[in-house]
């Protein structure tokens, strides 16, 4: 339990980094300087002004200087980073497995924001998230487990699945994505998608395509809620793509054998 205390006081204390990338990175600004500030006033915020989650309450969710609104998405992703890495670590205990899954989810919250926010994945975090994914993969090989999450193949086996995992990941959703472009004259999928998804291939290996599915259906139920308000509403899909990832590495084992189960092939 002391671990997955500290798993989650460091995923706090990383999403308040997690909130200068999503704002930062997709402006081109500098991650590191100026330091943290009022977004309206742009006093520094000083380190007791900056305490994940708890400074937020404490200020009722105002800047001390100027007293303007802070959004709550703050320490809503502060939390949600903290949750996450618990999560990881509830699930693959004290491992390597464990250091993948908080790379896993960390990095698809900061894309799922910046996705809600620009409707974009940006390379960098997408080949980061990769680079992840191989390094899991080459432990895997040599007899650690790291990639992929989803089952306990290790050697030759993992490396198999993966790439399985990547070739699902990055193929399907790319045919899928040219016959609508070509049946319907317009794009269905971004290719950002398709290469998270061919990201997220690596970390879940054929299993990656019940986080297609999850993501699926989340999206549609999500979009056609939106198109009720407005029909020309732009819905991101990598908000739903990362959901249906983190629930995918979570417990998508079990989800499949629930419905092989029920469909009577187990």
């Amino acid at each position: 339990m002391a671990a997955i205390a500290l798993l989650a006081i460091l995923g706090l204390v990383f999403g308040s980094f997690a909130n200068v990338v999503i704002w930062r990175l997709p402006r081109g600004e500098s991650l590191s300087s100026p330091g943290s500030h009022c977004p309206t006033c742009s006093t520094p915020i000083t380190w007791r002004d900056n305490v994940p989650v708890l400074s937020w309450l404490l200020l009722r969710g105002r800047c001390r200087a100027c007293g303007e609104p802070i959004s709550p998405r703050y320490p809503f992703v502060e939390a949600s980073s903290g949750l996450l890495w618990a999560a990881a670590a509830l699930r693959w205990g004290f491992s390597l497995r464990t250091l993948l899954g908080v790379a896993l989810f960390y990095l698809l919250l900061i894309l799922t924001f910046i996705d809600l926010d620009h409707r974009r994945l940006p390379n960098p975090l997408v080949v980061l998230l990769a680079a992840f994914g191989t390094a899991g993969v080459v432990a895997s090989a040599f007899g650690l487990p790291g990639c992929p999450l989803t089952g306990a193949a290790t050697g030759l086996a993992a490396v198999r699945d993966a790439a399985v995992g990547l070739l699902l990941g990055g193929g399907v959703p790319l045919l899928a994505a040219l016959a609508y472009e070509r049946i319907r004259g317009r794009a269905g999928l971004g290719m950002g998608d398709v290469k998270l998804l061919a990201a997220l291939g690596l970390f879940l290996g054929p299993h990656v395509l019940i986080a297609l599915f999850l993501g699926s259906i989340l999206g549609s139920i999500v979009g056609l809620a939106a198109r009720g308000r407005s029909r020309d509403a732009a819905i991101p899909f990598g908000p739903y793509l990362a959901a249906g990832a983190v629930i995918t590495a979570l417990w998508g084992e079990r989800l499949f054998a629930a419905y092989l189960r029920l469909a009577g092939l187990a």
